[in-house]
């Protein structure tokens, strides 16, 4: 009788990030991908030692791939933003791994050249070397729950985010004056959440870099 057939590290990869597509983090389980793969549980330990590890590995291979020939151009303030919009697009591909990411972090190759980058591009700021692990924290921060926030709305489904939009138009443009004056004000000019996301992604993390620069001598 044939053996089982023993799944490769990356084969194990794939078949969890193709899971996640259908459902999210807090329904996968290891269970659930040996089901998926035909085989049982333990057979999937002797790769990862729990579901936390699944998950981070699979998250840290994203930022391999986002990384995959990057090359740092300009100045300090560019290449965190160069950085930022690969990552974010990146995550994009597969929504549900980016809250992995911001709730599990990483630490394997991917998280490694991520963190080189930021702290390379402080370096070259002119920031002193006692400032720079407390800046790239607050960036890392920053950056991680943009990314996770948008993954929340890239999920939705289109009826999802239709109905998302008409609440937005009610809740904003039938606001009482009276009660919500300042919002009754702005009601034409504010914006719903799933719009200009990149536009709002660059200005925010525009807006932090320039707070990070008042900070150099």
């Amino acid at each position: 009788m044939a053996g089982r057939r023993r799944w490769s590290t990356e084969e194990i990869l794939d078949a969890a990030a193709d899971l996640l597509r259908t459902g999210d983090a807090e329904s996968f389980s290891v269970r659930r991908l040996a089901a998926a793969l035909g085989t049982d549980s333990s057979s999937l330990y002797r790769h990862f030692r729990n579901k936390t590890e699944l998950l981070r590995s699979l998250a840290d291979r994203i930022l391999v791939a986002a990384l995959d020939g990057y090359r740092p151009e300009g100045d300090w303030k560019q290449r965190i933003t160069a950085l930022a919009l690969r990552l974010r697009g990146a995550f994009a591909e597969q929504p549900q791994v980016a809250s992995i990411w911001g709730r599990y972090a990483s630490g394997g190759a991917g998280s490694r050249l991520a963190m080189e980058e930021v702290l390379q591009a402080l370096r070259t700021s002119g920031l002193p070397d006692e400032r720079i692990p407390a800046c790239y924290h607050r960036i890392v921060v920053l950056l991680s729950a943009l990314i996770a926030a948008e993954a929340g709305i890239g999920g939705i489904t289109s009826e999802e985010y239709d109905q998302g939009m008409e609440q937005f138009r009610v809740a904003v443009l039938g606001a009482d004056p009276d009660r919500f004056p300042a919002l009754a004000h702005f009601a034409r000019d504010i914006r719903p959440l799933g719009v200009d996301r990149q536009a709002a992604f660059e200005d925010i993390l525009a807006a932090h870099l320039a707070q990070i620069e008042t900070e150099i001598p």
